[in-house]
């Protein structure tokens, strides 16, 4: 097919930062970063840790999050806080954004940090694929794949995936977007609607369900033009319906447009039992999409997104983790996941019993979406390349990365003297401007596939009795 082969002997990276999960949308609201330390903790407990590279994510500076966002969103998000945001009410109602309790995206204590850090996680695997660390990279915490360029949308803020996208194609000429999650991946189709350097392709559950996009007739515009590719489905989805559409349709897109790496939105809200979910899939099921793609030997950055009955994200996850390292796991959790706390207490089992609701996805409707897909994939044009212009810029280089022990919150001291600290009167930044009118939404202009270093990352070794951090050139070293 053209596509590169992994090596075997480059490292599986994991991103995890501890402090990440402490963030809390509030009221009640079901998205948890909490949920990455669960899955963390189940990846540790089973000593998955062992056979990869734990990285923290190097938090992303509001510049290199202005390689898409517009500026005055971003300005805005750094300014608003729970104490200010009824001086920010205009631009509030603009960015989508609301009060906690009240919004999908609520204004909540150290939001903006929490973006950097999940951002940092994502584009810092784009860039050890760039540069051939490492051809399996996982962000569990990234996937926030409905924020568009000037809003937020669906408990998502800063688009991620769409800056690891564009960092990935500063490498390669093509890259593939497939996204699992039960919601469709519309903020990154926006981006990339009229681009044929990235193809989208999205299984979703399509009708009266959030955010309403993503019917099987959108198929990009312009020179981006049947690049969009939606898989529209239906409520009850189980797993031999999902295998019976995915299989053929991402061979075909596999075949036709020989993607150079694959970008990944694992949202496990597509799980059986999920609280906002409607479909009906196993583990199994669900990884099942992962370690097809994988089989394919092109480099991908696997992230998360969806998912919202916690001990089922977690156990999703760790599954998947084990198959991208190529283990299986003992169905019987490991006694360390559950003695602090235990959230596993319905079963104590890794795997999940799917239920008996009906899928309403007929075989008949089932094959005439995969039908109409297919020929429309048949008359991609030859995979595309990209023009030969001038080099995107590299990131910066940060030499002021803490590597202190990771149970000093913040990453230690030089992390510390940068953040945004709260005391009786709000919060006191550097950066207190409101955000200025003219937030573009819509695509992104893509950067040419030339080369361009990344900026380095604080790397953890193996787990043994603590998680203890190696300079980023030393895990290249032992490769």
């Amino acid at each position: 097919m053209g596509t590169k082969q992994q090596s075997s002997h480059k490292p599986v990276v994991y991103f995890y930062d501890e402090e990440m999960t402490n963030y809390n949308y509030g009221g009640g609201n079901p998205m948890r970063p909490h949920r990455v330390r669960l899955t963390t903790n189940l990846v540790d407990g089973y000593g998955l840790t062992q056979h990869m590279r734990l990285m923290r994510p190097n938090p992303k500076t509001r510049e290199e999050i202005m390689n898409f966002h517009a500026d005055d969103y971003v300005d805005f998000l750094m300014s608003v806080t729970p104490e200010n945001q009824e001086e920010f009410m205009l631009q509030m109602r603009r960015f989508n954004l609301g009060a906690v309790g009240e919004a999908d995206c609520p204004v909540f204590d150290g939001m903006f940090e929490y973006f950097q850090i999940y951002t940092g996680g994502s584009i810092g695997g784009a860039g050890l694929i760039n540069d051939g660390t490492s051809d399996v990279v996982m962000n569990w915490s990234g996937g926030m794949h409905h924020a568009k360029k000037g809003e937020a949308s669906g408990f998502c803020y800063i688009n991620d995936i769409v800056l690891a996208i564009l960092e990935l194609l500063k490498e390669h000429q093509r890259v593939l977007y497939v996204d699992i999650d039960i919601h469709h991946g519309d903020g990154v189709e926006e981006a990339f609607y009229t681009t044929d350097r990235v193809m989208t392709v999205s299984f979703h559950k399509y009708g009266d369900f959030f955010p309403g996009t993503g019917a099987v007739g959108d198929i990009g515009h312009g020179h981006g033009k049947r690049y969009a590719v939606n898989v529209p489905l239906d409520n009850g989805m189980d797993d031999a319906s999902y295998k019976y559409v995915f299989e053929p349709i991402m061979e075909e897109v596999m075949q036709r447009y020989q993607p150079q790496a694959i970008v990944i939105c694992g949202g496990a809200d597509s799980l059986s039992g999920d609280k906002l979910g409607c479909f009906n899939l196993s583990l199994e099921g669900h990884s099942h999409c992962i370690e097809f793609l994988k089989k394919f030997n092109v480099p991908m950055l696997v992230l998360g997104g969806g998912g919202y009955t916690m001990r089922n994200v977690a156990r999703c996850w760790c599954y998947e983790t084990g198959r991208l390292l190529n283990k299986d796991l003992d169905d019987a959790l490991p006694e360390s996941s559950y003695e602090e706390y235990d959230y596993f207490m319905d079963t104590h089992r890794l795997r999940i019993e799917t239920s008996n609701m009906k899928n309403s996805n007929t075989r008949t409707y089932l094959e005439e979406l995969k039908t109409s897909i297919l020929e429309q994939l048949r008359e991609l044009p030859p995979a595309p390349s990209a023009h030969m212009v001038k080099k995107p810029p590299k990131q910066e280089m940060n030499d002021e990365l803490p590597e202190e022990d990771m149970d000093i919150r913040g990453g230690g001291q030089a992390f510390e003297d940068r953040r945004v600290v709260k005391d009786e009167d709000g919060y006191v930044s550097g950066d207190d401007a409101e955000g200025n009118e003219g937030a573009a939404r819509g695509t992104v202009e893509v950067e040419p596939a030339m080369p361009a270093e990344h900026k380095p990352e604080t790397s953890l070794g193996p787990h043994e009795d603590s998680i203890q951090i190696m300079d980023v050139d030393e895990v290249k070293a032992d490769n």
